[in-house]
């Protein structure tokens, strides 16, 4: 799918990429991110709670803020971050010339990449160059030298086509949670480890080291995920009726979730997300 705006302040570009065959056990989507910004816009701060899929982000122009929310933590990203297992919001603001490429990867998919047990890595945004030192400072110079939006995906798929011969065993537990996700979090734990073919308890551990967080807890941010791109795609929907259409059973469970995620109540983050310069989740395919 491509999606291109233009009007007097944005100018946005969207591109979806299927993975490389070879790649595919592992890579969910790549997606291209084009934003620029008239300069006379003031790029204020987006906010980005946490998603159920792990990533792996190239920005080949502008750099990124990042604030976690509630907190005075502020750094500008280098031009290649892994995100891992993430359960607290940030709040981002774009540079004017805004390009992201994001790398989601299927559940244990990450770990299968880089080997760090996941929980190691909840709410960290760690510099790629830290785990791929010289082979990321050519991506990023290719990137920062190549215009094309296809030729800088080339470029990703190449790297990681470079890693396939060192990716860790696959394990049931990844496709099981696979379906997980497919489900919008609504299979059973007891389901869910049958699917693996583990007990529970083996599936707590596994989900310790490949996911980095709790099956249930997991399953929550899988849900109110969904919820609120779905909120940020259809901005006039009522929360009752995302809640409902996402599998919440009451209207307290999701302003539990929407809080625990989010740091703010339903009717706070709609307010933020309508006077955000832009929005980042709505387009993704998770």
């Amino acid at each position: 799918m491509n999606i291109f705006i233009r009007n007097k302040q944005q100018l946005l570009f969207l591109k979806f990429y299927t993975p490389h065959p070879l790649l595919q056990p592992v890579v969910n989507i790549i997606m291209l991110f084009a934003e620029q910004f008239a300069e006379n816009v003031s790029m204020t701060a987006i906010p980005y709670p946490p998603l159920p899929e792990q990533s792996l982000f190239f920005y080949p122009r502008s750099p990124i803020t990042a604030t976690i929310h509630g907190t005075d933590k502020t750094v500008i990203n280098p031009n290649s971050i892994i995100v891992g297992p993430q359960l607290q919001r940030v709040n981002i603001v774009l540079g004017h010339d805004h390009i992201v490429i994001r790398v989601g990867f299927k559940p244990g998919g990450l770990h299968r990449l880089i080997g760090m047990p996941m929980h190691e890595m909840v709410d960290e945004a760690c510099n790629t160059a830290d785990f791929f030192h010289r082979q990321v400072q050519r991506v990023n110079e290719q990137l920062f030298n190549t215009e094309g939006y296809d030729e800088m995906i080339t470029v990703v798929q190449q790297f990681l086509l470079n890693k396939i011969s060192s990716l860790k065993t696959a394990l049931p537990f990844d496709h099981a949670m696979s379906l997980l996700i497919q489900s919008d979090g609504l299979i059973p734990v007891e389901k869910i480890a049958s699917t693996a073919c583990v007990s529970t308890r083996q599936l707590e551990r596994q989900c310790k080291v490949r996911i980095g967080l709790p099956p249930k807890l997991f399953a929550r941010l899988i849900r109110f995920s969904k919820a609120y791109r779905l909120f940020e795609s259809s901005p006039s929907l009522s929360w009752t009726h995302i809640a409902h259409q996402c599998g919440y059973f009451d209207q307290m469970h999701f302003i539990r979730d929407c809080k625990d995620f989010a740091g703010v109540n339903p009717s706070v983050i709609a307010k933020e997300v309508r006077g955000a310069p832009a929005q980042l989740q709505f387009m993704l395919q998770i």
